[in-house]
């Protein structure tokens, strides 16, 4: 009887530690902030390469480009 009483509690011990320690759903949650980040960096980046200033810059630097003449 003591033997029963002894094996429910370390069953019972290691049931805990293993709900205690599980780690489900640890990368759901890392996918998840990952997402967001680059959901917000991707809209910082079309915000910056969209503005007027960074059009202009690359209008010019094309205008460059194509206005040299080849030797």
């Amino acid at each position: 009887m003591g033997t029963t009483v002894r094996n429910l509690f370390w069953e019972a011990r290691t049931r805990l530690l293993r709900v205690l320690t599980a780690e489900n759903g640890m990368s759901t949650a890392e996918y998840a902030i990952g997402t967001i980040a680059a959901a917000a960096f991707g809209a910082v980046l079309y915000t910056v390469v969209t503005g007027d200033s960074i059009v202009n810059a690359l209008t010019k630097i094309i205008d460059k480009a194509l206005k040299t003449p080849v030797k």
